[in-house]
């Protein structure tokens, strides 16, 4: 939290959290101040807090698992952002910004994707959501021999579904 000051801190997965954590960042989000572990005095921080999780936090909540009070005190702006197998005509789009990343990132020139592999692109169901298809186009894109990412590119469990492909007009 101190690093964060002044800035904006993100929690990823904080549906995870220990209850017994959940009742420490209460008592932070309540009173804008932390204390170092040994510390004796409260220092004042001015952070913004993001909090991300793929889990039901209604449930939790009644189920125990997660404080009320907190979830209230977190969710002042909620974005949900539906699976990405709930909005599959998003999936060209990601396709070409994941596929310039990753190039850039291995040193390599971007590469084209075969309408083949795009329909078992668009028609996996992707539970792991975008961070498993950055992963499948990162691997597409180390084991394409040429200019264009192949249906044969892809890995195993994408191509398995190639029987239920979407036609893209």
């Amino acid at each position: 939290f101190e690093q964060a000051h002044a800035g904006t801190l993100l929690l990823d997965e904080i549906g995870e959290m220990p209850i017994a954590l959940q009742t420490r960042l209460l008592r932070v989000l309540e009173g804008n101040t932390v204390r170092r572990i040994g510390g004796q005095k409260d220092r004042p921080i001015d952070v913004r807090v993001v909090a991300a999780t793929s889990r039901d936090l209604g449930s939790m909540v009644a189920s125990g698992a997660f404080r009320e009070d907190l979830l209230y005190r977190l969710k002042v702006v909620h974005i949900s952002v539906p699976a990405l197998r709930e909005r599959s005509e998003d999936i060209p789009l990601l396709v070409d910004a994941l596929i310039l990343r990753a190039a850039q990132r291995l040193g390599r020139a971007p590469v084209e994707v075969s309408q083949e592999a795009m329909q078992m692109l668009m028609a996996h169901s992707w539970p792991g959501n975008v961070r498993e298809l950055e992963n499948a186009l990162e691997r597409a894109l180390l084991m394409a021999s040429g200019p264009c990412i192949e249906a044969t590119d892809l890995p195993i469990d994408v191509a398995a579904e190639k029987d239920s492909a979407l036609t893209i007009g």
